[in-house]
C-alpha cells in the first residue's frame, strides 16, 4: 500500500476552513450553481473549488444535495443557473459521455453492470473512442483490432489490481454488491480520467471489503487523479480524505479538512438538530416518560370512548 503523504504532498495544508475558499491548484470550479423541483431547492452553491491531485469527501444529511451535485457536474442534469468549469473549461450543458471524454468520470449509488454481459465485456466497453465503434472502420478489422488487443490487456490488468481477474468471464450480474462495487470503480478508471467521483463507493459493501476498497481509493490519489466522493461513513471520511465539504439544504456549509470538520458547529447541527448541545438531564428523561405515558393512556381513552359509542366520536 502507498504511504501516507507527507508535508511536501499537503496542498492544503495551511487553506483556511471557510466556505468558498480559494484551493491553490482546483481543477473543477463550481459559481453560482442553482438547481430546483418545483418549489424545492435542491443545489444552491454559491463558489466551490476541487484541489487537484486530492481526495475530497461530500458528506451532509440525506437531501443535501450531493448526489444532484455530482449529476449537474456530469451532465446527467441540468441547473437553473450557474457555471462549472474543468481546468478553465465550461462543463455546462455537455452531455454526460462528452463529460467523460474531457476526463471526468462518475459513479452511481446504485452500480450500473450490464448483469448479462461478462466481467470482462463490461471492462472493455469503459474504454474511451474504441474505433470498432465507427460504422465503416468496424468493416476494416485491421483499423481497430490493435487497439482492442491494448484496450483488453488494460481491462485485464484492472482486474487483477482490483482481484476480480477470477471473475473475468462471469456473468455482472452473479457478482456480489461489494465485487459490482469494485467493477464500477476498476471501469472508471478504463478510459484513464483526471478526476473520478465516487457517490456513496461503501454503501452496502461488506465490511471484508471496505478496507480493500478504500485502498483503492487512496490509491488513485497516489497516481495523480483527483478523487471526490459521496460518503455517510464518518470514519471513512476521516481515514481518506484530505479535504471536506459539507451540504446541507443544497447549500454548502462548512469546508475544512477532515480532522477539525466535526468541531465545526453547523455541521453538528445539520446532522443533529440545533438543540443537540443541551444534553437531557434525569429529571428531563423522567418528565418526557411521563409526558409519554400520558399520551398513550389518553389515547387509549379515547379508542374506549369511541368503542362504547359505536364507533361515533364522542360528543
Amino acid at each position: 500500500m502507498p504511504a501516507e503523504p507527507g508535508p511536501a504532498r499537503r496542498p492544503l495544508a495551511g487553506v483556511a476552513s471557510q466556505v468558498g475558499v480559494a484551493k491553490p491548484d482546483p481543477t473543477i470550479v463550481v459559481d453560482d450553481v442553482t438547481r430546483t423541483f418545483g418549489g424545492l431547492v435542491a443545489v444552491q452553491v454559491d463558489h466551490l473549488e476541487f484541489q487537484r491531485g486530492c481526495i475530497t469527501g461530500l458528506i451532509g444529511p440525506n437531501g443535501a444535495g450531493k448526489t444532484t451535485l455530482f449529476n449537474l457536474l456530469t451532465g446527467f442534469d441540468q441547473p437553473n443557473n450557474g457555471r462549472w468549469t474543468f481546468d478553465g473549461r465550461p462543463l455546462g450543458k455537455l452531455s454526460p459521455h462528452k463529460v467523460a471524454r474531457l476526463g471526468v468520470v462518475r459513479t452511481f449509488q446504485l452500480t450500473k453492470a450490464l448483469s448479462r454481459l461478462t466481467v470482462l465485456d463490461n471492462m472493455m466497453l469503459g474504454a474511451a473512442d474504441q474505433r470498432g465503434e465507427s460504422m465503416w472502420r468496424a468493416v476494416v478489422p485491421g483499423m481497430w483490432r490493435r487497439q482492442e488487443e491494448e484496450t483488453r490487456v488494460r481491462a485485464e490488468d484492472l482486474l487483477a489490481r482490483f482481484k476480480l481477474d477470477t471473475k473475468r468471464a462471469d456473468f455482472a450480474g452473479t457478482l456480489s454488491g461489494g465485487q459490482r462495487k469494485l467493477l464500477e470503480m476498476a471501469r472508471a478508471l478504463m478510459s484513464r480520467p483526471k478526476v473520478i467521483m465516487l457517490d456513496e463507493p461503501m454503501a452496502g459493501v461488506n465490511p471484508a471489503l471496505t478496507q480493500s476498497l478504500l485502498g483503492h481509493v487512496k490509491d488513485l490519489r497516489e497516481e495523480g487523479m483527483t478523487v471526490i466522493f459521496v460518503e455517510h461513513d464518518m470514519d471513512v471520511v476521516r481515514d481518506i480524505s484530505d479535504w471536506v465539504v459539507v451540504m446541507a439544504a443544497g447549500r454548502v456549509i462548512a469546508e475544512s479538512p477532515p480532522e477539525s470538520i466535526s468541531d465545526n458547529k453547523e455541521v453538528v447541527d445539520a446532522y443533529l438538530g440545533a438543540h443537540h448541545d443541551a444534553p437531557l438531564t434525569i429529571e428531563d428523561e423522567d418528565r418526557a416518560l411521563a409526558e409519554a405515558e400520558a399520551a398513550i393512556r389518553a389515547e387509549e381513552g379515547e379508542r374506549d370512548d369511541m368503542v362504547q359509542s359505536g364507533g361515533k366520536e364522542p360528543l
